[in-house]
């Protein structure tokens, strides 16, 4: 093999090294930062590229999904000075890649210390109670913290989580005494209510069946009025007309008063008391009244 075939060889051998240096293919996920001698060139996403082997470098590949950064545990002293130990995690995505890698120097150490500061701040301006009791709104101040010094590093804080908050075992035993009371508190409250609605409404029964009651009294009170009103104008028509008989035949009125006596005589005598006789106060008055009737009885 002559030299020229060797050197052809090798030339050959080089030219193919050259090009698949300078191929780069980016995944879907990852962003690519080259740089030109040393400074920043240009990004390359997903897809085929083509660099200049020696003068292009790939500084770092660098993911955009979103990833989870780790708060460490820590001891913090809340506000009423209490010591609880907190921890939790922190979601964010790279906005720009160029920031992340040339704004900061590892922006997941970043991240996880300025959380840690932030919770000590936060938790330090709040009660116990309240640092249990309002943790979606603590997340939530966080993540307003932490996104203002994240947007500087070229990254974005999708939320805030924290996971675990720890108390002292003789607080966590001193609430959960406090919890108890609370609900049997809270359960005398309701059966008192209970008990109050009862009256009331066994109270409202009450009054509704004397109102019944007496509406009842009021419509039969009604009634005997209307009765009597009507007896009475029964009674008047009646007299109405005895009057009106009397006044065309005078007989007419003794033969009634003398009915009425004949009737009440017979009533007398069918009675079975044997002890007991039965004799006109006025014998000609009894007599005057049969002839009378026989007088009528003729016409």
């Amino acid at each position: 093999m002559t030299d020229f075939q060797i050197f052809s060889i090798v030339l050959a051998v080089l030219a193919v090294a050259f090009v698949l240096k300078s191929i780069k293919i980016v995944s879907q996920s990852d962003i690519y930062i080259i740089e030109r001698l040393g400074k920043f060139n240009r990004e390359l996403s997903a897809g085929f590229h083509i660099i200049i082997p020696f003068l292009d470098v790939v500084r770092q590949s660098i993911t955009i999904r979103e990833q989870i950064i780790d708060i460490p545990s820590q001891s913090v002293i809340t506000k009423d000075n209490v010591n609880i130990t907190v921890d939790g995690l922190v979601f964010c995505k790279i906005q720009s890649a160029k920031e992340a890698i040339y704004n900061v120097v590892s922006f997941h150490k970043a991240i996880s210390s300025l959380a840690m500061t932030t919770i000590r701040s936060e938790i330090g301006s709040m009660q116990l109670d309240e640092t249990l009791s309002n943790r979606e709104s603590l997340n939530a101040k966080l993540q307003l913290e932490l996104s203002d010094a994240a947007n500087n590093w070229g990254l974005l804080v999708t939320r805030v989580e924290i996971s675990d908050i720890s108390v002292p075992s003789d607080i966590e035993e001193a609430m959960n005494m406090q919890m108890k009371a609370e609900r049997e508190k809270r359960s005398i409250e309701l059966n008192a209510q209970a008990e109050k609605e009862a009256v009331i409404r066994q109270a409202e029964a009450v009054k509704q069946s004397e109102f019944l009651k007496a509406e009842a009294i009021e419509r039969m009170a009604d009634a005997k009025k209307y009765e009597q009103e009507k007896i009475a104008e029964g009674q008047q028509k009646a007299i109405t007309i005895i009057n009106e008989a009397i006044a065309k035949n005078q007989n007419s009125a003794e033969f009634l008063l003398a009915k009425d006596r004949i009737k009440a005589f017979s009533a007398l005598a069918s009675s079975d008391s044997k002890d007991k006789i039965v004799v006109p106060y006025e014998a000609t008055e009894l007599i005057g009244s049969l002839s009378i009737l026989k007088d009528i009885l003729q016409k």
